[in-house]
């Protein structure tokens, strides 16, 4: 019976929170950053704003679980496999930057979160990058570190471009209605280029 009850206890727990992180974005959609309030928050998820504090530590601990639970890279594992290790991670590459392509491009929230961390001195959004380096320094030290050896940092330097044109790209496709080097990147024949650029370009960074 106790076991029971701490089970319930735990779901009503998770419950609770996933709606104050529902209410984080529905706030965002509706007035953005600026209207991400304690009171607010609360108001919008139905809940007693005590229970910001006690699940997340306060406003900035719950939007620090927002941020990462949107963050793509911050959610990518290493999960390579001896399969992935033998071919230096060219397949994981591939996988991970047109799956971020995307990504992105259908996620509203993680495209304002990208701005919103290029125009604001945050704690949680500097959090946020530090956990995403640290994360993509494990991937690259694990799977494609070895593969290249001495050619590792030039390798990173290529993927720092790939990942941050397609934050571009895919921010630059949902706020304009013109193209972007002759490309309709709201289409499926502009994407459909640009995803086949990113797989040649691994190809040849690989070979």
């Amino acid at each position: 019976m106790e076991k029971e009850t701490e089970a319930k206890s735990l779901r009503n727990k998770e419950k609770s929170k996933q709606k104050f992180l529902d209410a984080v974005e529905k706030i965002l959609h509706t007035k953005g950053f600026s209207g991400l309030k304690v009171n607010d928050i609360a108001r919008t998820a139905g809940l007693d704003k005590k229970l910001i504090y006690n699940y997340f530590g306060g406003k900035d601990g719950l939007i620090d679980e927002y941020i990462r639970s949107q963050d793509f890279w911050s959610n990518v594992k290493d999960e390579s496999g001896e399969t992935l290790i033998n071919d230096g991670g060219k397949k994981f590459s591939k996988t991970m930057l047109l799956s971020q392509f995307d990504y992105i491009f259908k996620n509203k929230n993680i495209q304002k979160i990208l701005l919103w961390g290029l125009i604001e001195n945050r704690k949680s959004l500097k959090k946020l990058a530090n956990d995403r380096e640290e994360n993509g320094t494990r991937l690259f030290e694990s799977i494609t570190d070895p593969h290249f050896k001495e050619n590792a940092k030039r390798y990173r330097a290529i993927i720092a471009l790939l990942i941050s044109g397609i934050y571009y790209l895919d921010i630059y496709a949902t706020t304009n209605d013109c193209t972007f080097c002759g490309l309709d990147l709201k289409s499926a024949d502009g994407r459909s280029e640009i995803e086949n650029a990113i797989s040649f370009l691994i190809d040849k960074t690989y070979s």
